[in-house]
């Protein structure tokens, strides 16, 4: 499937919407990570409507900030970037988006982004319009958080780019990141590190092997010790962390008639926030000692923080009973500021950058009255 760049006609969101029309109006405004530039506009273009956000620019994200005086400042945050769009003929989860109903607003909607995580950006942007209406007032400070570049590497990521340049403006007593969570509290998240375990060998002709030395079999003892390593489950503040430990991928060899003088084996793993990062790359180089192991990525994760006050009257609100998020998200950021952060938002993980992504129209609306409500802001 060819992607195009994005018309240079502005794009335009009406905040007014129901909340899963105007998911749909997002899902059709292409944002793939690089290409955050018209969304970025015109999330700006729709928050200067409401003239008692404070805002702020940096590149493609914004800030959006109340200041009301409030005691509390809660965060609410999202990323504007989605995945590249499907590659299968005929799927229905691309741009632009699709209600298989026949009826917008009714039932599923599909297309890039609907779970992961359009819908939750449409949420903190229909918050973000009705906060102040007939005259009332939430009764937290908030900071809408919008940002570029979450689904690349970690360098590109506009959120840390926010904390770099903008971090003043980032403080607060509680963050949630509207990631998909099937509109259940998902308290911190994993952390994430990566290795490349290489074995070398000798290179010669596979007809006369034995003059060679193959790099490849060498890694056999390396994916012998990873799948017999039994991950952990780990329990963090009330929530039991799965952990694991993977090969993800193997490189090695130059031909079909070369014995292979270095093999590579890329390592993942996925370690509870009872750990920092300096922890889990002493377990895996305790699990793979002898082997020439060179660390090429790592992110902290984040302890839930279900204790502070915040987050506890918002798992009351909520109503669920509150899940560990295993995958990495940025609440790990946020976490990392000394603001407790936790990830709620409409849509099923499991479904995201798959190629029929979607999520249920109900789930959106939901999600916004359980944020209207903790908020202390009326529907509109």
């Amino acid at each position: 499937m060819t992607e195009h760049p994005a018309p240079a006609v502005p794009a335009r969101l009406d905040l007014r919407r129901d909340v899963a029309l105007l998911t749909a109006d997002i899902i059709d405004i292409f944002s793939v990570s690089g290409a955050e530039r018209r969304l970025a506009d015109a999330v700006e273009h729709a928050l200067r409507s409401v003239p008692q956000l404070e805002l702020t620019r940096d590149g493609d994200a914004l800030i959006a900030r109340t200041s009301l005086g409030r005691p509390e400042r809660v965060i609410l945050a999202g990323h504007l970037d989605t995945v590249p769009l499907p590659g299968t003929e005929g799927s229905l989860g691309t741009v632009p988006s699709y209600w298989p109903s026949g009826a917008p607003g009714e039932g599923l909607l599909y297309g890039r982004g609907a779970t992961d995580m359009k819908g939750g950006v449409a949420v903190q942007l229909a918050l973000a319009a009705g906060l102040f209406d007939g005259g009332a007032e939430p009764d937290k400070d908030v900071t809408f958080v919008f940002y570029d570049h979450e689904e690349v590497e970690g360098v590109k990521s506009g959120l840390g780019r926010l904390v770099r340049n903008h971090g003043s403006l980032l403080g607060g007593d509680f963050a949630i990141l509207l990631e998909p969570t099937a509109g259940t509290v998902e308290g911190g998240c994993n952390g994430t590190i990566r290795f490349e375990a290489a074995t070398r060998g000798q290179a010669a002709h596979s007809a006369r092997a034995w003059m060679g030395s193959n790099a490849i079999h060498a890694a056999a003892p390396i994916l012998a010790r990873l799948a017999a390593y039994e991950p952990q489950t780990v329990s963090v503040d009330g929530l039991d962390y799965r952990e694991s430990l993977n090969a993800v991928r193997i490189n090695g060899g130059t031909a079909g008639n070369v014995i292979p003088d270095r093999c590579v084996v890329e390592i993942n793993y996925r370690f509870a926030p009872d750990k920092t990062l300096d922890q889990a790359e002493e377990h895996v180089r305790e699990l793979l000692a002898g082997f020439e192991l060179v660390r090429t990525d790592g992110a902290s994760g984040a302890r839930p923080g279900l204790n502070h006050p915040a987050a506890a009257s918002f798992v009351a609100a909520v109503g669920a009973e509150p899940k560990p998020k295993y995958g990495w998200t940025d609440v790990a950021r946020f976490s990392e500021l000394g603001v407790p952060a936790v990830n709620f938002g409409p849509g099923d993980a499991l479904l995201a950058h798959t190629d029929d992504e979607h999520v249920d129209a109900e789930a959106v609306r939901e999600c916004l009255r359980a944020l209207r409500s903790w908020l202390g802001v009326q529907p509109s």
